[in-house]
């Protein structure tokens, strides 16, 4: 037991592995000091190493650049853990402060510390006088070794503070657990029909030439299970085989054919979404931008009309552009591939209907989704209309619930671009007969150009 809360304290502390790497430095600076001496100092030249002068302020440097860089590494930790217990959990700070990344940077520095204090204590002399040659070398190396470790351990903390990196943290950790821990589930007959994920990851690229073409040598049509986007589990149906148009009655030939390792590469599964593929990912992020900016105790609609701009931009580019199909056919037409993707209803849903929920009691944010709505609706063409009429009356719906005077709810249904500030209730009529009158035309004539 006490060989367990040993090993326990090992794992959890953030100190060890620091002071391992502390003590080691310190040994090993010793004995290139001894191998420094026993050769009177001659087996680096002083080419190499500088004049002592030179090879005490170059140590001197790394001594002072190592210090900064352990203040800045237990820094940044401490600032990592606290943002890990304000915005996501505080029982997850054991996982990040157990993190060997940052105990291996923090043990790195000090040991290049230690190293360059110790050979600066045995420079001798300025301009003449003996240097420790084999010691100043190994300073030198840590040092570079130091700075790289700096660049990694910036990359490692800035993926650490993102709430996937926390969450991957956490998950991946629990997964080992349990596949150590518990029992490997019967090994049943793998469906030869079903293609598996073989780690677990979200659907960031597909490489669909390639399926294709994989698809006509096997003569069958694959079906991509999960959308560009969606979380797949470790052992989830990625691919589903069926037969080709030829093979319509034997299914299992196809499948027989298709090898699963092959096909599985040809999708990347990453830790969280990205662009690449994946344009309903950005209406996603600007969605949680809005949609946060109006909870409490943030309260700020002005970031959300931000985000609606953009979010109507991009919808106005959809509104009368055909979307990408789900089939996709090799070279002789023959459909070898087929995935589900999002439909114009479905757009039009993620950009609004979360922040028609959480704003419907805030003015400006309804304002604002009349003016888009009435935008979109007069560039989308027929069979793209009844997504956006059904907004506006789940909008009108909402609203009034949410106010009980009648000149409320007509104020916070006026379509307005800026919330409040561009409407027709809250500016000035333009009146063209004035400006007709002005120019000597007469009133009701058509204008030039």
């Amino acid at each position: 037991m006490r060989l367990t809360r040993f090993l326990y304290a090992v794992r959890t502390s953030l100190w060890l592995v620091p002071l391992l790497c502390v003590l080691a430095g310190v040994l090993i600076a010793l004995g290139t000091l001894w191998l420094d001496r026993r050769s009177g100092y001659t087996l680096v030249p002083q080419s190499v190493t500088g004049t002592p002068s030179d090879a005490q302020t170059t140590l001197s440097v790394f001594a002072t650049a190592t210090a900064s860089l352990t203040s800045l590494v237990l820094t940044v930790t401490l600032v990592v853990v606290q943002l890990a217990m304000g915005q996501f959990s505080p029982r997850i700070v054991g996982a990040l402060l157990s993190d060997r990344s940052s105990q291996l940077a923090i043990g790195l520095f000090g040991a290049t510390f230690v190293v360059a204090v110790l050979t600066l204590r045995e420079v001798r002399g300025s301009d003449t006088g003996t240097v420790p040659g084999l010691s100043v070398v190994l300073a030198h190396l840590l040092m570079v070794a130091s700075l790289v470790t700096l660049v990694l351990f910036v990359h490692h903390s800035g993926q650490t503070m993102r709430a996937t990196g926390l969450i991957d943290l956490v998950g991946d950790r629990t997964r080992d657990l349990i596949a150590s821990s518990f029992p490997a589930a019967p090994h049943a007959a793998a469906d030869p029909a079903v293609v598996l994920a073989r780690e677990p990851g979200s659907v960031v690229r597909v490489d669909r030439a390639g399926l294709v073409a994989a698809a006509r040598r096997a003569d069958c049509v694959l079906e991509l299970v999960p959308v560009v986007g969606d979380f797949v589990p470790g052992g989830a149906p990625l691919f589903r085989v069926h037969p080709g148009p030829g093979r319509a009655g034997d299914g299992a030939g196809p499948a027989a054919r298709v090898r699963p390792e092959e096909v599985a590469r040809l999708v990347l599964v990453g830790a969280e979404r990205v662009h690449a593929e994946d344009p309903p990912y950005g209406l996603r992020k600007l969605v949680d931008v809005a949609e946060r900016s109006i909870a409490q105790p943030f309260d700020d609609p002005t970031t959300t009309l931000q985000a609606l701009h953009r979010l109507h931009d991009l919808l106005r580019q959809l509104a009368a552009r055909p979307l990408p199909p789900g089939e996709h056919r090799d070279e002789d037409g023959v459909v070898r591939l087929v995935e589900r993707r999002l439909s114009w209803d479905g757009y039009v849903r993620l950009a609004f209907d979360e922040i028609r929920l959480a704003g419907a009691s805030t003015p400006q944010v309804t304002r604002r989704l009349c003016a888009a709505l009435q935008d979109l609706k007069s560039v989308a063409p027929p069979d793209r209309q009844a997504p956006l009429d059904r907004q506006l009356r789940l909008l009108t719906a909402a609203v009034h619930r949410a106010y009980e005077d009648e000149e409320d709810v007509a104020a916070a249904l006026t379509p307005d671009a800026e919330g409040i500030g561009s409407g027709a209730d809250v500016t000035t009529a333009v009146r063209l007969d004035s400006i007709t009158s002005d120019a000597g035309v007469r009133p009701g004539a058509r204008l030039r150009g």
